[in-house]
């Protein structure tokens, strides 16, 4: 084999810039033997319809999957965790409809479950939401590609974020099964144990609770509603926020009998506002769904909760033991409450 033309490899790569392909990092340049490696490892026929945007009339196929997850970085042999990412998300309403549009800028969280995990590499553990990992993040990136070159939606045309998300098509993570005392995120969905499957939600952002000060898990869940309940993000009366929590804080919660239904339980009962926070913040009215200000002080002793379901408050462990930290996904829309299976996989 002889060594590669780094000269060649340059002009290709600026060559994919002035077409418009890239997200604004290098592209891998995707040669018709590089595609076919990747749709090797499906059974789909590479003329599969897997997603459409009807207001563009825009679609994607499998090989427009398979060019993207090449371009992205990906290994051949992810190609079906990018299927079942992208599977997942098309079950989100707002992913089939104008999410990717939004003035939300929101971003897809992709949790990988079951053997895959270790099989291709990803991490669950230490720095699960930053760099360094190559399914990590060339997974995601292969989403965002997907979005821009099959659909069309590029950044100030047809994508009107306001100022986006910080790690946009970045965020993907194994959850970290092995230190989780209950069952993983894709049993939850609905799913056999055992299996490998990825399950997906769009993001408005993430935000971290750092409670490394108390061994008593109620303090704990009220430093969780605390930073869910912000006014800040609310938008509708009701809302959807994720918990990703550190090994540390889901060990203490289950040590003191809790699974994971009471946590989601415990969430639902306590987080939320009163109606006099929500007046001081132009909250605390509105006509139908939708949060409006209003001058009155009538409801200013009600306490208002704002998650109406457990489907609400996906609950992950994700993360490594070195110290208690969590995180507060907040979630665009709605989630699906479903998993995919990984293509390929028992």
């Amino acid at each position: 084999m002889t060594a590669p033309d780094p000269v060649v490899a340059q002009e290709a790569i600026e060559h994919c810039y002035e077409q418009g392909w890239t997200d604004g990092l290098p592209v891998v340049p995707a040669s018709r033997p590089l595609v076919d490696q990747f749709l090797a490892r499906t059974a789909r026929a590479p003329d599969e319809v897997i997603g459409r945007v009807e207001q563009l009339d825009r679609e994607c196929t499998v090989e427009q999957a398979a060019i993207s997850a090449a371009m992205a970085g990906c290994r051949p042999e992810y190609f079906p965790v990018v299927l079942a990412a992208w599977d997942a998300l098309m079950l989100d309403r707002a992913a089939r409809g104008g999410g990717w549009q939004s003035t939300s800028g929101p971003s897809p969280m992709l949790v990988v479950n079951g053997p895959v995990r270790q099989e291709l590499g990803f991490n669950s553990t230490g720095g699960v939401f930053g760099p360094g990992f190559r399914p990590n993040a060339t997974v995601p990136r292969a989403i965002g590609l997907m979005v821009r070159n099959a659909f069309g939606i590029h950044p100030h045309v047809l994508e009107q974020a306001t100022q986006g998300l910080p790690g946009r098509w970045q965020i993907c993570f194994g959850e970290n099964e092995e230190e989780s005392p209950w069952e993983p995120l894709s049993v939850s969905a609905g799913l056999a144990d055992g299996g490998s499957a990825v399950t997906a939600m769009l993001l408005r952002t993430v935000e971290y609770v750092d409670n490394r000060h108390t061994q008593d898990h109620e303090q704990v869940l009220w430093d969780l509603a605390d930073t869910m309940s912000r006014t800040g993000a609310l938008i509708f009366r009701e809302a959807s926020y994720g918990l990703v929590l550190g090994p540390e804080h889901a060990q203490l919660l289950a040590k003191n009998g809790m699974s994971k239904q009471d946590v989601q339980a415990w969430m639902i009962e306590h987080v939320g506002r009163a109606g006099r926070d929500l007046r001081r913040a132009g909250k605390s009215a509105g006509e139908k769904q939708v949060r409006g200000a209003s001058g009155s002080t009538d409801g200013d002793d009600e306490f208002q909760r704002f998650l109406p379901s457990p489907r609400h408050v996906p609950v992950v462990v994700a993360g490594s033991r070195n110290a208690a930290m969590s995180m507060v996904v907040r979630v665009f829309g709605e989630w699906s409450g479903k998993a995919v299976a990984v293509e390929g996989t028992a």
